[in-house]
This record gives structure tokens, sequence and C-alpha cells, in this order.
């Protein structure tokens, strides 16, 4: 590992070492951060933790645990390297392993913010879904950080449960946070003293740091939250407040496979993708699944080109939020109507939850605002004041689709503040969704199918259907030939 401080080094394997690893293999460093509970302050601490490690000149793979779209956008803008979403309900172990190595293997350290508490998932009987699972599937210790504030001995008796509750979980070092003063963090250290996990620091109260919120959760770095400035203060917190060389220095190497080489070949179909503040929220697995399958992403911007890109045989316009935009994206006519130009002429056409909004009638915001949208969909969407729904769903497509066949099943989530106000009689219009939560029970989660256009508010992780990919590309092929 290229490091200014400790001189410990990653090493490439070139045969089958004793403990029988494949010789296809890259060592590296790794940890996962966690918490006991939500609101932690694990969030701002990974952020401070991969700013601290690049200012070090190492290359950090970021990864977030869950399907959430704006910490790994923050994670992005921070390490300079992509984040990665891992989540042990729409993927098995063996696909959350593919994708922490093939983003992880160049880099000297891989960072893992986890999601709720450590061992948080979705039932209180097992570790299913948890960031624990995730961390044991991938062989990685955790760090674990401890809001601090008005603790001093009770803070070693939370470590100590966290450390004995699942022994194959093992922890790597604690992490104080909220500590008010130098003396709090003495009570702190002298109440780990005996504690078998170190505690490795502990990290002040500074409002300054924190990220403003938005009804979604954070704001998203597409709206450039995350200045240099407070970049820099971040590592400065994180590098000052916990012992860093000790940190890096304790944690063990592991293997991460390298990658297919062949996986990736010459592009030979184009896919408009609106990406802008308005429409951030991607998997970028579903971006790379796509390239796989032969699409070249071309990146557009319904807020501020005045037409989709030329030569495209197939869109996809993800989540985000429409709403705050609503009154830009009405006013650009000629975007609106050349998508649906786009979706009247059968272009392949995949859109999920603000993607959707923006394909339907009317957007109405909850000042009973109205902006006419680009009319695909006869629906109006209505934002609410409440969260409207959330959830993991497994999709049942029970209709021809261009990204599933009937039948397929693809796994993702719901996460939304508006809802379909009027939903008329369509004829044109069909359901193609079967709907279920992480239970099995039955939910409404309607897919909507205009000729090739599909319109859900469920956001689906593409590698929980790996066939989604080489749908799309079959079905714009289709498309280009047809439009010769």
């Amino acid at each position: 590992m290229r490091t200014q401080k400790t001189g410990s080094k990653t090493n490439s394997r070139s045969e089958t070492s004793n403990d029988g690893r494949s010789a296809n293999n890259r060592m590296i460093k790794g940890l996962v951060v966690a918490a006991p509970a939500s609101n932690s302050g694990k969030t701002t601490f990974t952020l401070g933790l991969l700013a601290a490690l690049r200012k070090r000149g190492l290359r950090v793979a970021p990864f977030k645990v869950g399907p959430d779209f704006i910490d790994p956008g923050h994670h992005t803008r921070i390490a300079g390297h992509t984040s990665r979403n891992l989540d042990g309900w729409m993927l098995d172990a063996d696909e959350n392993r593919k994708i922490f190595s093939r983003s992880a293997v160049d880099m000297d350290i891989a960072v893992v913010e986890g999601v709720m508490g450590l061992f948080d998932g979705y039932d209180g009987k097992t570790d299913a879904g948890s960031t624990a699972q995730i961390a044991k599937w991938l062989g990685l210790p955790v760090l674990l950080v401890v809001d601090a504030k008005s603790m001093a001995r009770s803070f070693a008796a939370i470590v100590r449960g966290f450390t004995v509750f699942d022994p194959a979980c093992r922890l790597c070092g604690v992490v104080a946070n909220n500590v008010g003063s130098p003396r709090h963090l003495e009570y702190l250290q002298e109440a780990m003293a005996g504690e078998k996990v170190p505690l490795l620091g502990g990290i002040p109260r500074n409002s300054a740091v924190e990220i403003p919120s938005r009804h979604l959760g954070l704001y998203t770095s597409d709206d450039h939250t995350l200045k240099d400035e407070m970049i820099d203060t971040l590592a400065a917190i994180v590098e000052t407040g916990i012992d860093m060389d000790a940190l890096i220095k304790g944690l063990p190497d592991i293997p991460v496979d390298l990658p297919d080489q062949s996986r990736v070949g010459e592009p030979d179909v184009r896919i408009g993708v609106a990406r802008d503040n308005a429409f951030c929220f991607y998997y970028e697995e579903n971006l790379d699944l796509l390239r796989e399958n032969g699409c070249e992403i071309v990146y557009f911007s319904p807020l501020r080109d005045a037409v989709p890109p030329q030569n495209i045989h197939g869109l996809y316009l993800g989540g985000g939020y429409p709403e705050l935009f609503a009154d830009t994206l009405a006013e650009n006519l000629s975007m609106k109507q050349q998508i649906r130009r786009l979706c009247e002429s059968g272009m392949p056409v995949y859109a999920e939850c603000g993607g959707f909004m923006y394909l339907c009638n009317q957007l109405v915001t909850t000042a009973e605002k109205k902006y006419v949208m680009a009319g695909v969909f006869p629906f109006e969407t209505r934002m609410q004041s409440r969260l409207v729904s959330l959830g993991y769903r497994e999709i049942s497509f029970s209709g021809e689709t261009p990204i599933a066949a009937a039948g397929m099943k693809a796994r993702g989530h719901e996460y939304h503040y508006s809802n379909l106000s009027e939903c008329p009689e369509a004829p044109h219009v069909t359901q193609v969704y079967e709907t279920t939560d992480k239970a099995a029970q039955n939910r409404r989660c309607p897919g909507w199918l205009y000729k090739q256009t599909l319109g859900s508010y469920a956001h689906l992780h593409f590698r929980s259907c790996p066939e989604i990919g080489s749908r799309l590309a079959d079905r714009c092929r289709k498309y280009r030939s047809s439009d010769a």
C-alpha cells in the first residue's frame, strides 16, 4: 500500500498461496464503518475518513451498504473513485463480492459505510440484510462509531456488547463521536482501558461539517454541497481526532479478484441517460451492466439541454428531485416534446421514480402549483408532506417489457414523497408489475408500459436480474434496425 506514514504495502499474488487462495487476486486493506444505531455520525465520519486517507496519498475504493443514492455520491466526490452499493437483500453474497472486487482491485484500501445499526437487517432473528452480514461476506473488520454524547463508562458497556454479540463479526476499533471536551475523552479512555477493542480516538462536536437535509435525506453531490474547504475540514478532524496510523496498521490484508478483461466489448448502441440535479439517482452497477452488453452511455440534462442526444437507441431516466426543478423542466418545451416523440416512436425507454414523474402529465407540488411534464403517461403526480412509500420490492414481470420478459423477477426498492393523484382508465397503458416486499407481502407498486416505455416508482438493481442488460441492449438494437 502506498502510504506516507505506515509504510505497509499491498501485494499482487502471482501463484497459489499456502492458504489456498486463487492466484488471480490482489491484496488490499479494507474496513466497514458501522454504528450501534442510525444517526450516530457514521456518514460524516466516513466522509472524513475518505478525505484523510486520500490526503495520505492512498487510492480509496468507497462503498455503501443498502439502497442509498445520496451517500455514494458524496463518497465519489471525496474519494475520486465511484462508490458502489452493496446489499444483502437485493443481491446475493457472490454478486456483492464481485462488485467489491471489481471496484477495489486497483485501490490501496476499501471503506464500506454501513447502514442503520451494525446488526440491523430486515428482521430481529438474523443478520440478513445488515451491515454485519456484508462485513462477514467480504471478510472485513468493523470500525464502530459510537455517539458518546452524555456518556462516560456506559460507552464501554455498549462496545463490549457489540464485541461479544457475534464473534464472527470482528471489530478492529472504536471511535467516539460527539465528544464534548478533552476531559470527556479522558473518561471514555479510562472506561475503555480494559477492553479488547482499542478506542482509536474521538471526534468533537462540530456543526460546521453537517450537511443540510432535504425531505428525501441529505443534499446530493450534484448540488455541490461538499466544497473543498469542507472536505479539508473533514479530513483534518479525522486525522487529528483518531490514531490513523494504528487504524491502518491494524487492518488485515484481504484478497480481491482480478477483473475479467473480456467483460466489456465494443459498444454498438447508444443509450441516453438523464444526469443532472433533477435526475441523479443511479446504481453505477446498472450502467456498468448496460456497458457490458454493448451500450454506450451518453449523458444529457433535461434541465439544461434543448434536446436529447442525437443518434441514440434508448433512454434511461433515473430518480432524483424533479419536483425541486419542476419550473425549469416544464419550461424546457423542446426537451419534453422530443422525449415524448421518442417514446411514441417505440424507442426502448426505462424511467424510475423521478424519471417516471417526468414522463407523466403533470407534477403538483405541496403548494398546489401544477407543472406540465412530458405527458407520455396520462397520470398526475402529487407531492406529499410525508413519506408515501419506503421499502424493498421484488418485481415479477407480468408482461413483455423493454428490460425484462414476462415471468422474470428483479429486486429493488421504493422511496418517494409523491403519489399518483389522478390515474384515469388508459387502455393504451398496461400494468406489468406484480410486487411483493421483503416479507413476501403483496404491495402496490405498478409498472406502467406504453409501447416500449416502462415507468414505475420502483428503483431496480439490474444485477438482481442480469438479463436486464442483454434484454435492453437487444431492444435498442432492434429499434436501431427499424429506425435505419
